[in-house]
């Protein structure tokens, strides 16, 4: 099984704030693993951003750039 980054808790309190009165254990986890995924993919942009910018630092603009482009 692979370790997740992401705490199951904190993903069921973001259902919540969205509005669910109850939340199921595979809908947790689903979006768990759907914003894994998608936040590793932001990084991966973020990085290209920042390589291509000559550093290797990524910086919280790489990361808002990267993230217009993958959620657009």
């Amino acid at each position: 099984m692979v370790e997740q980054e992401l705490g199951l808790a904190a993903v069921y309190r973001l259902i919540k704030k969205g509005g669910a009165e109850r939340v199921s254990d595979e809908a947790a986890e689903e979006l768990r693993l759907i914003l894994e995924e998608i936040a590793v993919k932001i990084a991966q942009q973020a990085v290209e951003l920042a390589t291509h910018a000559g550093r290797k630092t990524v910086r919280a603009s790489d990361i808002r750039l990267a993230s217009k482009n993958i959620l657009k």
